[in-house]
């Protein structure tokens, strides 16, 4: 049943192959409580009490609480599927609650830290490649799956586009500036990939696409040079870029959609926009709001 699972979110709901992975991990996670516990890695005939003792184990051994609640979301998601196609007539994870937990505040890097790593840092890099990938990140708010995954012929450098392909295959356009199309240009001058690796656009020095973790240590240690602040990563990047560009008066309906949100409240929580912006951007644009007065 969760080969069939994981078909039918690769196939029917087009899930990223990252998150048919993670799917994949937290089933196998279970399936191995299962064995050992109840033994049998059946999983489709588990009930909610072995949920819970799964649950209780994860803790004990100090899973932090959202990987507790993305694992219960993922079992919540396979008895729906199990429900759906008439193997239970219950879902032995339907009413069991998420744990609680106050989520750990993102921190987005300053503008005065990005102008710093522009104009001091960049200034000594001759490493186009490393240089693109914090640029990219930080000018157009994409995730580092999707840098590593941007096809050769999605980028128009001529039109100053790139066609970015997101969660659920969904593909959007994102506009750059001619500043970053003319260093992604010079990018290509250098560029040599191997054959297999062709339609990545990035590649590494070996010429094979890039890997998430090689783009996560690129931005940290550029990030180390310009802050103390202990996240440094390429999420990071994308919520600076979020809050910086809501900051400067950007719409946040065209910020959802360059970062390839499917609702509203996503970006509002993940860019962390201020109530005062958000407001400002009501009285602005909403046709009932007041245009004297604040909220």
């Amino acid at each position: 049943m969760v080969d069939k699972y994981l078909e039918y979110l690769q196939f029917e709901k087009r899930c990223s192959p990252h998150t048919v992975t993670s799917y994949r991990k937290d089933l196998e996670d279970f399936m191995q409580f299962c064995l050992k516990t109840e033994a049998t890695a059946d999983i489709s005939k588990a009930d909610k009490k072995v949920i819970r003792n799964f649950i209780v184990d994860l803790s004990e051994n100090n899973i932090a609480k959202r990987s507790i609640n993305r694992k219960l979301s993922t079992l919540r998601s396979f008895y729906l599927f199990l429900l759906k196609i008439g193997e239970i007539s219950v879902s032995p994870a339907d009413t069991i609650p998420s744990l609680k937990f106050y989520a750990e505040k993102q921190i987005p890097m300053s503008e005065e830290e990005m102008q710093r790593l522009s104009d001091s840092v960049f200034s000594q890099v001759t490493d186009v490649l490393e240089k693109c990938i914090m640029e990219v990140l930080y000018q157009t708010g994409i995730r580092k799956a999707e840098l590593c995954g941007m096809m050769f012929e999605s980028v128009n450098l001529s039109e100053n586009e790139l066609k970015i392909t997101g969660k659920g295959n969904k593909q959007r356009i994102i506009p750059i500036a001619p500043e970053l199309s003319g260093l992604l240009k010079k990018y290509t001058e250098i560029r040599r990939p191997e054959p297999e690796y062709a339609s990545y656009f990035f590649v590494n020095k070996k010429g094979k696409k890039l890997t998430e973790k090689f783009v996560y240590l690129v931005v940290n240690k550029y990030l180390s040079m310009v802050t103390t602040k202990e996240k440094r990563s390429p999420h990071i990047l994308r919520h600076s870029f979020a809050t910086h560009v809501l900051d400067n008066g950007a719409e946040i309906s065209k910020v959802k959609k360059i970062l390839g949100h499917s609702s509203l409240a996503s970006t509002q929580v993940y860019t962390n926009a201020n109530i005062e912006q958000l407001k400002k951007v009501f009285n602005q644009a909403h046709p009932r709001a007041s245009k004297n007065e604040e909220l």
